[in-house]
Formats: structure tokens, sequence, C-alpha cells
């Protein structure tokens, strides 16, 4: 517990100094959710919603954040540890690749946390939100998609053998489900063909269910989406460990 707590209290302060994840998952959420409440206020999400533009987007800006962190910034941590010979040395010493792996994600988790709470803060003083589902459950599935997307990055940052290769990966992993997935244009009124292509993507089903939860629509219609997250985030994490690359 002390080589935990003492690498953690290291990961959090160079993280804070190089200020890129301050940018990425704290204030370009918070930029978005301002950009979307001052365009479309109050406006239906689509013709036919019973609930606005705004109160459909908070739970995709969430996810956006959790994605941010959790699929480009925590695998290029890793990678660029590796690259250096840092790991390498880490390899000497009792630090198992679980230890190093939970300190990066309990690091990116707390960004993640921070961000919801500054977008929640900004769409309710600002926007006058109001979460019409339980914060309870809404903040349960928050976890969920966390843990399941920031395993996606640990895989990558797991084995990428360098800062280039674990780019690129995060890239592709990244870019088009945040284009694809939700994020961006509403599930709802995407083509078929389109829709079937974004069900593939892991980020579509992280929106889904933050998306039900927040808006207090039955659970049960997202049940294949945790499933779905859940698997997805036992099978990352049990590759990112027991392939762990040392260097």
């Amino acid at each position: 517990m002390k080589a935990f707590k003492a690498m953690f209290v290291t990961e959090l302060k160079l993280s804070l100094r190089g200020m890129d994840m301050v940018i990425f998952a704290l204030c370009m959420p918070v930029v978005v959710m301002v950009i979307l409440g001052i365009i479309y206020g109050d406006q239906l999400a689509f013709e036919g919603a019973s609930y606005t533009f705004l109160e459909q987007s908070f739970g995709a800006v969430a996810a956006i954040a959790i994605a941010a962190g959790g699929v480009m910034g925590l695998p290029l941590v890793i990678a660029d540890y590796r690259q250096k010979k840092i790991l390498k040395r880490f390899k000497v010493t009792p630090t198992r690749p679980s230890l190093i792996l939970a300190v990066q994600l309990l690091n990116y988790a707390l960004y993640a946390l921070g961000s919801l709470s500054l977008i929640y803060g900004v769409a309710f003083f600002f926007f006058d939100y109001h979460m019409a589902g339980s914060l309870i459950q809404f903040l349960g599935a928050y976890v969920l998609v966390m843990l399941s997307l920031f395993s996606i990055g640990l895989l990558v940052g797991g084995v990428a053998k360098d800062m280039k290769s674990a780019s690129v990966l995060a890239s592709l992993l990244y870019f088009p489900m945040l284009i694809f997935s939700g994020a961006t244009l509403p599930y709802e009124v995407m083509p078929v063909a389109l829709q079937k292509v974004a069900d593939f993507m892991p980020l579509t089903h992280g929106i889904k269910l933050l998306k039900e939860t927040a808006l207090g629509l039955p659970i049960e219609s997202v049940g294949t989406s945790i499933l779905i997250l859940v698997v997805l985030g036992g099978v990352c994490s049990f590759v990112a460990v027991r392939w762990f690359k040392w260097e």
C-alpha cells in the first residue's frame, strides 16, 4: 500500500505539471458543454423527442471526457515510460504490472470524476440543467463506463512497444469512436447502416448507458450495453496485465 501511495502521488504531480490532462480531460469537455448550451439551449434533441439537446448531450460529453483521458492519455504515459526504460528499472523491483496499471487508472479516474463535476456544474448553473434520472444510478453507470474504456487504454499502454506505436493505436481507436459513436451526431438520427457500425464501438454503448441513466429512461433497454462494457473491461484488463511489456 505504501508503494502504491508513493507512486500515485508522484504520478499525479507529474501529470499536473504536464498540463495535458488538465487541458484535454478537464477544460475541453467544459468548453464543449458551454458551446452546446449556447448554440442549442433548450431545443429538442430531434423531432418528436421529449428531451432537449442539452439533456441528451450531457451523457455524451461525460463519455467524451472519459475517452479523452482513458483511451488517448493513459496509454501514452505507460508507453513513454517503456520507451525511456523507466519500466525496465521497475522490473528489478518488487513492483508488479498490476500496481503500475492500477496507479495510472486511479490517476486518470480522478481526472474523469473532476471533469464530470465541472460539466455538471456548468450545465446546472449556466444552462439550468437538471438530471431527470437518479444521480446514484448515473454515477454507477459512469464508473462502469470509465473502467471499461480505461481498460482499452491499459491494454494499449501495456503492450505497445513505444510512444509512436501507442499513439497510432490510441488514435485508431479514439477518433473513429469520437466521430461515429453518437458523441457528435446523435445515434437516433444516424442512418441504419451507420448505426450498425456504431454498435461495434465501446463508446457507443457507454454513451447509451449514460444517456439512459441521465434521462431516467428504463435501464433494462441498455442491458446489452452493460454486458458488453463489463466483458470488455474484464478482457482488456486481463490481457494488459498478462502480456504487459517491461521493455
